[in-house]
């Protein structure tokens, strides 16, 4: 897969990464739905709301059903065949289409189900331009995902292998790490049981 090249060298490419394979949730959790819309396809919505056209999504492990349940809403897809080997191969893969198209990524997990708009918009609006400038987000004592990748770290993304993921990136002194908090980051879906406190959550919100 290859994206177009044009003169507007400042794009960020919203890129939803939804290729694991999900073996602690026992099926794709990508094709589980909260508040009757999949992880996926809420995932995918909020790329096109953040970025537009420039939106890519990655699938993986059922990537025919997990592509479906996106609904059209990323611009581009890129199937990586080596999901099995861990979340790195995602990245990796997005980084390599991107290398001649965008000035940064914005990272976004198809599993965190309670990041919003604001959130993202947040992260965009506090990146400076700058392409070894990463800004993450902060919660339980990290930093990691959503993210804004920007270029300066798409060649050390694209030696990614394994499961490690972004955290090469974050762990490099080469590049500058700005943070934002945000709590529901740490909410994620990764087993049944998160599902149904997830719903939980949810209820007791309304």
């Amino acid at each position: 897969m290859s994206l177009e090249t044009d003169s507007d060298v400042s794009r960020v490419f919203a890129v939803v990464l939804a290729a694991g394979e999900a073996t602690r949730f026992g099926s794709a959790k990508q094709l589980a739905t909260v508040d009757g819309e999949a992880l996926v396809k809420r995932a995918a919505r909020l790329a096109r709301e953040l970025c537009g056209r420039r939106s890519m999504l990655v699938t993986g492990f059922e990537s025919a059903a997990v592509a479906r349940a996106a609904d059209g809403l990323c611009e581009f897809m890129a199937v990586n065949e080596r999901y099995s080997d861990g979340m790195g191969t995602s990245l990796a893969l997005a980084s390599r289409c991107l290398r001649d198209s965008a000035s940064a990524m914005l990272l976004i997990l198809a599993d965190q189900p309670r990041i919003d708009a604001t959130h993202l918009a947040s992260l965009l609006a506090t990146w400076s331009g700058d392409p070894n400038e990463i800004v993450a987000t902060a919660y339980d004592g990290i930093v990691g995902a959503p993210a804004v990748l920007p270029r300066g770290t798409f060649a050390a993304l694209e030696a990614l292998d394994g499961d490690r993921g972004a955290r090469a990136v974050f762990d490099d002194p080469a590049f500058t790490v700005r943070s934002i908090p945000n709590v529901d980051a740490a909410i994620d879906v990764d087993t049944p049981e998160d599902l149904e406190r997830l719903a939980r959550m949810n209820q007791a919100a309304e």
